[in-house]
């Protein structure tokens, strides 16, 4: 069970399953949606992810919308257009964020020159198979 929710506790999440696409997200898209420099996500079945309140929706671009507490604002979620059998959630948002470290870290090409990358991980310019 992987189980998180927001700052206030007014939003919390469970999902079931093994995640997969633990990655850090350099992108402008999720640096501009939650005021961090980066942003850590893992990836659930949209049908096994529960929440106990409606997170707020926005559409973030023409493809995929964004999740997050309507009373703290906490950045909970990002559903694609594209894979509709699939939800990302926050890293941080998560109750045992260090139980799902991140495997990876996307679009690298858009870093902040400041943000330094741990040694060890693969690290792709893009989104990872492009």
């Amino acid at each position: 069970m992987i189980s998180g929710g927001c700052r206030c506790g007014a939003v919390r999440f469970e999902a079931d399953g093994e995640p997969w696409n633990l990655t850090v997200c350099h992108c402008e898209d999720c640096r501009g949606a939650t005021g961090a420099p980066m942003v850590g996500w893992l990836t659930v079945r949209r049908e096994a992810c529960r929440f106990t309140a409606d997170p707020a929706w926005f559409r973030s671009s023409p493809r995929a919308e964004r999740g997050f507490c309507p009373s703290c604002g906490t950045p909970l979620a990002y559903r694609a257009d594209a894979l509709p059998d699939e939800i990302d959630l926050t890293l941080a948002s998560l109750d045992d964020p260090e139980r799902f470290p991140p495997r990876d870290h996307v679009w690298v090409s858009r870093r902040l020159s400041w943000v330094a990358l741990p040694p060890g991980l693969p690290a792709y310019p893009r989104a990872r198979g492009s």
